[in-house]
């Protein structure tokens, strides 16, 4: 059963613990004009950190090792006295505009190789690891958490604040970022014990789970052997699953989209994408097809649903696209950031998705299996900067 254990974290020595200017979203989202911005909030973004860049005839690598030990000499990030777990709570409107909140606990998910008591839920895509990996070797902390599933009932209630918060903020898109420790010997067995009676669920940092099993091996060294996790409770009442939606690129000039597709799904047309389209699709139970030509909804027909590997639209989208001619297939969170390429003429077609289940996600990767790559998209990401994780700490 997956191990989790409370850590020293450091974290920013901000007054009243409000850190909006120095908290980054996750590295693979931050585009160069967004790194720009960060930076000129604070020169102690979290940012320069999860996303070095080259200064002073420095290596991006060397920079980021520097400036993690420069700041705690400085005192700007301050290590716990003992070790804690941290309530992390989110709050924020979800795609039908309704306030929701997600509280999960933040600690250190032992490292262990995937099957028993760590189920991952998504097959991965080809990504470029060095990155991360030469990342973790120069600083030895872990920067930003995985998010990780515990069916374990009961989970939430565990994450019990009072007071004020020890760190907060609100980022750019209106999510609030509370941060409570967590240091009761009481509370802190409770919480390894819940979490030690089910495995869990890697939903989202995947690559990183697989470089901090690479760098346990490689080092073997103290602190290695574990993960900065945030780790939620399997509920639908505690999270927002969003679709990652397809965007159709570089096909033969002329091709018809809609006519390929036909073989798959019954076809009916519909008016134009807008903020009614996924609530469209989910009483169509279909998917959605935008090209410049028109909008159609795409309900899967029964061959395609027996061909698909799993009971969901991206497993019986990829039926369909395998017969496609050879293309460019982006993937692609956010119905009108999709939607967009094909009204710019950037894409060929956008297909729209609608999001798994709690349900289907338990039961899938209970059964051993994954889902298609980018078949989930949890929203909001956890922030990066509320709390780190030093390897050279436990």
């Amino acid at each position: 059963m997956p191990g989790f254990s409370p850590f020293r974290g450091v974290r920013y020595n901000a007054e009243g613990g409000f850190v909006d200017d120095v908290i980054a979203p996750p590295y693979d989202v931050i585009s160069p004009s967004d790194r720009e911005a960060l930076v000129a909030r604070s020169e102690h973004n979290a940012v320069r950190l999860e996303l070095p860049a080259e200064e002073g005839g420095r290596n991006r690598y060397e920079v980021a090792s520097s400036l993690w030990q420069q700041w705690q000499d400085e005192r700007v990030l301050v290590a716990e006295d003992e070790p804690s777990f941290y309530a992390y709570r989110m709050g924020f409107h979800d795609e039908g505009g309704r306030p929701r909140q997600t509280t999960g606990i933040l600690g250190a998910l032992h490292l262990e190789a995937p099957g028993k008591g760590i189920l991952p839920h998504e097959r991965t895509t080809s990504k470029d690891k060095a990155d991360r990996f030469d990342l973790i070797r120069a600083v030895r902390a872990n920067l930003s958490p995985i998010w990780a599933l515990s069916p374990t009932p009961g989970l939430s209630a565990l994450a019990t604040t009072e007071g004020p918060p020890d760190a907060r903020a609100t980022d750019e898109h209106g999510v609030h970022h509370r941060l409570w420790r967590l240091t009761a010997p009481a509370v802190l067995e409770g919480i390894t014990e819940a979490v030690a009676a089910n495995p869990v669920l890697v939903a989202d940092g995947h690559h990183r789970y697989e470089i901090g099993l690479a760098y346990q091996s490689e080092t073997a060294s103290p602190g290695s052997d574990r993960i900065l996790a945030f780790v939620v409770e399997l509920a639908e009442e505690q999270l927002s699953v969003r679709a990652i939606h397809r965007v159709l690129r570089g096909l033969p000039d002329g091709f018809d989209v809609l006519a390929a597709l036909e073989p798959f799904f019954e076809v009916f047309e519909t008016t134009g994408p807008d903020d009614t389209i996924l609530a469209r699709m989910d009483d169509a139970g279909a998917l959605g097809l935008v090209t410049p030509k028109g909008t159609w909804m795409l309900r899967p027909l029964r061959s395609t649903v027996e061909f698909a590997d799993h009971d969901l639209d991206s497993s019986r989208l990829d039926v369909a696209l395998a017969s496609l001619p050879e293309h460019d297939l982006k993937f692609q969170h956010g119905w009108d950031l999709v939607t967009d390429f094909v009204a710019k003429g950037e894409a060929d077609a956008a297909i729209l998705l609608r999001p798994a289940t709690v349900e289907q996600i338990s039961a899938i990767s209970h059964g051993g299996e994954r889902m298609p790559p980018k078949t989930t998209f949890f929203y909001p990401k956890p922030a990066t900067g509320l709390v780190f994780r030093s390897l050279d700490l436990d």
